[in-house]
């Protein structure tokens, strides 16, 4: 087999690890779009958020130590313990559920029925404000992050196939893990929208708030629910990102790389989320590893875009997005 096949192969499998967290980050923004038709641009510094989160809880650290220390000249910044995995996730869980609930009841509470570019705006303030408490709470260093995920070369896929091209792949174990986690949480996403009580409940409210709220749907319960959820893939995006490249603060932008897997998929399709991110991934790096090397390279900054560009003019709604008709 050809040399430059195989490794076409190879890029073309990481490619679709790559699309899978992106497509994590994108689920998130497809939860919230289906409930309340808002675009959450506080998704991915809710990854970001709750990566911090997680990392403070596990490593024992004093939330807002830096402000503590500087009024009352202490040097406090850990409890001096350290939390399991396990418990750490399940305490950064109830975290974003209360971080939920104060989003409801404080601010989309007052905004139903209002314009969506208002509800647009609302998320904006909110994500730099919610970006702005995790710098107090838990300091702006990169940290590490480590729940016990495995990490490093797949030796299995890379002996298997070098005993078949003669060269062993490079297939990092977090990004299976991350695919397999992904395929999860998409099949559970929708039976639960397409079957349950609380998902029909979902889609209604993102029909019509007003309507929904006229045959008894609980707008305060429904948006407390799916902010909660979107904040349970917030914190699975954080994990998988934050494992992979630390937690930082440019953990934030990749909400901004969910954006072409959404124009591709379509922003109320939760499988559309999955099968763009894999497009996304997987173009970007078979894009970068045959032209890149033409136009001097980095094509994986811009590629996304331009496709999400094209996407935009033949078919606006994406490829499983539902085509909106309205009467006039």
């Amino acid at each position: 087999m050809p040399e430059q096949l195989v490794f076409a192969m190879e890029v073309f499998l990481n490619g679709l690890m790559a699309g899978v967290l992106y497509a994590l980050v994108a689920l998130g923004f497809v939860l919230i779009f289906k409930a309340s038709g808002i675009f959450n641009y506080a998704q991915g510094v809710m990854a970001l958020f709750s990566a911090l989160t997680l990392v403070g809880i596990m490593e024992g650290q004093v939330p807002f130590s830096h402000i503590i220390n500087a009024v009352f000249g202490t040097e406090i910044h850990h409890f001096g313990w350290h939390v399991p995995a396990l418990l750490a996730i399940l305490i950064t869980m109830a975290v974003m559920v209360l971080f939920a609930w104060i989003v409801q009841r404080y601010i989309f509470r007052h905004l139903v029925g209002q314009e969506p570019i208002i509800l647009f705006m609302a998320t904006i303030g909110l994500a730099y404000f919610l970006e702005g408490v995790g710098d107090l709470m838990w300091g702006s260093e990169i940290k590490k992050l480590d729940v016990g995920l495995p990490q490093g070369i797949n030796d299995w896929i890379d002996l298997t196939t070098y005993n078949i091209f003669d060269y062993g792949f490079f297939i990092d174990n977090l990004d299976i893990v991350a695919t397999v986690i992904a395929a999860l949480l998409v099949a559970a996403l929708v039976i639960f929208s397409q079957y349950s009580k609380e998902g029909r409940a979902m889609r209604a409210v993102a029909d019509d708030h007003q309507a929904a709220l006229s045959v008894g749907v609980s707008l305060n319960f429904i948006w407390i629910m799916v902010w909660s959820v979107a904040g349970f893939v917030a914190l699975v995006a954080g994990i998988m990102w934050g494992t992979k490249s630390g937690v930082q603060f440019s953990l934030s932008l990749i909400a901004l790389k969910a954006l072409p897997v959404l124009m591709l998929g379509g922003f109320t399709s939760i499988p559309g989320a999955i099968v763009g991110g894999l497009i996304i991934g997987v173009g970007e790096k078979l894009f970068e590893f045959a032209i890149g090397p033409m136009v001097g390279g980095a094509t994986e900054n811009w590629f996304a875009y331009v496709l999400a560009l094209i996407f935009l003019v033949f078919r606006p709604q994406g490829l499983f997005g539902e085509k909106i008709i309205e009467r006039v």
